[in-house]
């Protein structure tokens, strides 16, 4: 038996006992033991969609993943799983360009059911072994640190930056450290939560401003005396946050947009960003960075294991979307080889 859970529409999760999938050519069987829930896991949970995709038929999401292979000659080896299946054969991915391939298939998008089920059959190289200081909880947090090596790469951070970070939620936590490791000399971090602000403090940020007090605006604008920030990572989702990157980045600097807003449109200040000659780029998952992931890991440049605040057996992934769409803690993670 495989245990799923499926979602119908917004709001409405439910279990499954399904048949366990039975891996085709070059693939694996996982048995899945972490999955956490993404911001994107809950526009799908939460408005029965994500920009311009809604839900066409029962899906099983979760994509940030870990798991246990059973059978096959990676039997019993612990796994990363990237959930991006790029074709390898279309003019973007020949050009270096996997996550922008015109005929990808991802984890609990479209028809292709993710991790939130105990099973999960899945192209063997896309598997990335883990290493023994690493749990699977670890693991799974590799995704959500991989969109953030992305963004950075998209930033261009030079060394000794000034870098600002718009929101604080488990990718925007990730990015403060990543940015550090890149040399980033000084980052700036805005959240409205009081408990991702204490994290932002906790990985590394300088400057850590809730964006609805008072004289925010005059905080930005003073942060690097005056010269602006080098690179604006916007991850909230929010026109506020676009319109707070623009305005402390300085002219000539790179905005990177990472958030996902609940609706198909985003917004932000013209005439600032056109005085300002500033170049805009957008971040779409991620490239083939599981390998530099696990370095950061690996050799203490990034923490992930402490973003795990919640945890959850699979039979009670109803409770667990809830907590996750109250953005409470930082993380809730699935574990649903403990059912």
């Amino acid at each position: 038996m495989n245990l799923s859970a499926r979602l119908h529409a917004a709001g409405d999760v439910r279990l499954a006992a399904e048949p366990v999938p039975v891996p085709g050519a070059g693939e694996s069987l996982v048995e899945v033991t972490a999955v956490g829930l993404c911001g994107s896991d809950l526009h799908w949970y939460a408005e029965g969609g994500i920009g311009d995709a809604r839900i066409a038929h029962p899906i099983v999401g979760g994509h940030e993943m870990a798991g246990v292979v059973r059978g096959g000659a990676l039997d019993g080896v612990r796994v990363a799983i990237d959930p991006a299946i790029p074709c390898h054969r279309c003019d973007l991915c020949r050009a270096g360009h996997p996550n922008l391939c015109r005929d990808i298939v991802f984890a609990g998008h479209g028809r292709r059911d993710g991790g939130l089920q105990q099973y999960l059959a899945w192209p063997t190289d896309r598997l990335h072994p883990l290493p023994e200081a690493l749990t699977d909880a670890d693991g799974a947090m590799l995704e959500p640190l991989g969109v953030a090596v992305h963004a950075v790469d998209l930033g261009h951070v030079p060394l000794g930056a000034d870098v600002a970070v718009l929101g604080c939620g488990p990718i925007g936590l990730l990015l403060i450290q990543v940015a550090r490791a890149a040399g980033a000399a000084r980052v700036l971090a805005t959240d409205p939560l009081p408990h991702r602000r204490m994290a932002a403090v906790a990985y590394g940020a300088d400057v850590v401003l809730d964006p609805a007090s008072a004289g925010v605006a005059d905080a930005l604008a003073d942060f690097t005396d005056g010269r602006g920030a080098d690179v604006a990572f916007e991850i909230a989702g929010t026109d506020a946050a676009i319109e707070a990157a623009v305005t402390v980045v300085r002219p000539g600097g790179r905005v990177v947009l990472g958030g996902i807003p609940s609706t198909d449109t985003s917004a932000f200040p013209a005439a600032a960003a056109r005085r300002k000659g500033l170049t805009f780029a957008m971040v779409r998952r991620m490239k083939e960075v599981y390998p530099r992931a696990l370095a950061l890991v690996t050799g203490g440049r990034a923490d992930v294991r402490s973003l795990v605040s919640h945890r959850y057996p699979l039979t009670s992934v109803a409770e667990a979307f809830p907590v996750a769409n109250a953005r409470k803690g930082l993380k809730v993670l699935i574990e649903p080889a403990g059912h």
